[in-house]
């Protein structure tokens, strides 16, 4: 009974806190866990268990130093060059132009690229105009191995990024062919970008976004890291410098950027979740949730989607979802992983506690009724879609 309590509570404490901030909501949650089913003994373990695992430590790093890129390009200037170039049709520009800027992630980034949706389709209905902006902000994150969601939920699951993104890419394709046909084709007209072309304002910040990751592959696939995590810090401070070196960031900009970007509210997100995972995963609650015998596909896919709603996270509701099917299932595979994922990002790309959709409801001027009755056929679509296929794999 008290376990049922604890766990309650804590749920409670995450969906109330983490509206404003994840890192105070999971840690609220995981004091509540482990008050009713730890002894402060255990409790201690669990928390040394986090900050002493270097593969953590090592993910925490790097989830700190990717909004810094993002900072650093925008400050510099790359990012405008970078969307200025793209000169492509007015609907691959509104699919890539939010996709680019999403695969930085950054504190209201999604009003860096609703001006881009504005500029590409200025006639169409507002509530279009914000739809697209939260669905292809988030379309490249499937299958961006450097999106901080990503790369905490593989590890949540003990796979390796590299090894999921194959299983998301038919995710990838399905949303970009939803978002078409709901979205973009009632966009219509040209696009008119100021100034001439150049190849350099195109290649120079495409190669700032993606050295990291090609440095992070390379290394992983050629170099017997001890962590898997050292090759992604390396790559990720690589891209940190390039940008600073190109971008010409002095140390007072930089200090600017570090305090606008917020990079310790990312780090405290990481520790915070691996702390409640390792509270949870030894509170006897997943057992006691995997003794319902719930099915894998209504546990990962339903359920899933239905935390992404409530929580407006990704990070959350893999935390509590992994766990339970470890333990009632065995290992996760990466099939397993990219149907749970794509469900939680269903979601999450619905609730208005995602800061990304009230942001685009305000700059666009619609209600967030309108806004759901837009995304309600795509996501549905998706969803069912996403559940037929996990009958299969589960």
């Amino acid at each position: 009974m008290m376990l049922w309590i604890g766990f309650s509570l804590a749920i409670l404490l995450l969906l109330v806190f983490s509206r404003r901030d994840l890192a105070l909501g999971m840690g609220m949650a995981t004091l509540a866990l482990a008050l009713f089913t730890h002894s402060l003994g255990t409790f201690g373990q669990a928390l040394w268990q986090t900050i002493s695992d270097p593969s953590v430590l090592l993910l925490t790093l790097v989830v700190g130093m990717i909004p810094l890129i993002g900072g650093v390009m925008e400050a510099s200037g790359e990012m405008d060059r970078l969307v200025a170039n793209l000169r492509i049709g007015i609907r691959p520009f509104l699919a890539l132009g939010p996709g680019l800027l999403g695969m930085l992630p950054m504190p209201g980034g999604a009003l860096l690229s609703a001006p881009l949706v504005e500029q590409g389709a200025g006639h169409a209905p507002a509530d279009v105009k914000a739809a697209a902006n939260v669905w292809f902000r988030h379309v490249l994150l499937l299958i961006y191995p450097l999106g901080p969601d990503l790369i905490a939920s593989a590890k949540i699951a003990d796979l390796e990024v590299y090894s999921v993104i194959p299983y998301l890419i038919p995710s990838f394709a399905l949303s970009l062919i939803l978002g078409y046909v709901f979205l973009l084709r009632r966009v219509s007209g040209k696009l008119k970008q100021p100034g001439a072309f150049s190849w350099v304002g195109l290649l120079i910040p495409l190669c700032i976004i993606l050295v990291a990751p090609m440095l992070d592959l390379a290394l992983k696939r050629v170099a017997p890291l001890p962590y898997t995590e050292i090759g992604t810090v390396v790559g990720v401070s690589a891209s940190l410098f390039m940008g600073i070196v190109i971008g010409k960031i002095r140390l007072p900009q930089l200090g600017r950027i570090v305090r606008r970007a917020k990079p310790a509210k990312y780090m405290l997100i990481i520790l915070a979740m691996f702390a409640f995972l390792n509270v949870f995963t030894s509170s006897g609650v997943p057992e006691q949730i995997g003794a319902m015998s719930l099915p894998p596909v209504v546990l990962c896919v339903v359920i899933g989607a239905l935390l992404g709603v409530v929580t407006g996270r990704i990070q959350a509701p893999m935390s509590i979802i992994v766990p339970i099917y470890v333990t009632t299932y065995g290992a996760m595979s990466a099939a397993g992983f990219a149907a749970t994922y794509f469900a939680i990002v269903l979601g999450y790309i619905l609730t208005p506690t995602h800061p990304c959709i009230s942001v685009s409801l305000e700059y666009f001027q619609t209600s967030l009724g309108a806004y759901v009755r837009r995304m309600a056929i795509p996501t549905a679509t998706a969803l069912l879609i996403t559940l037929g296929i996990g009958l299969l794999i589960f």
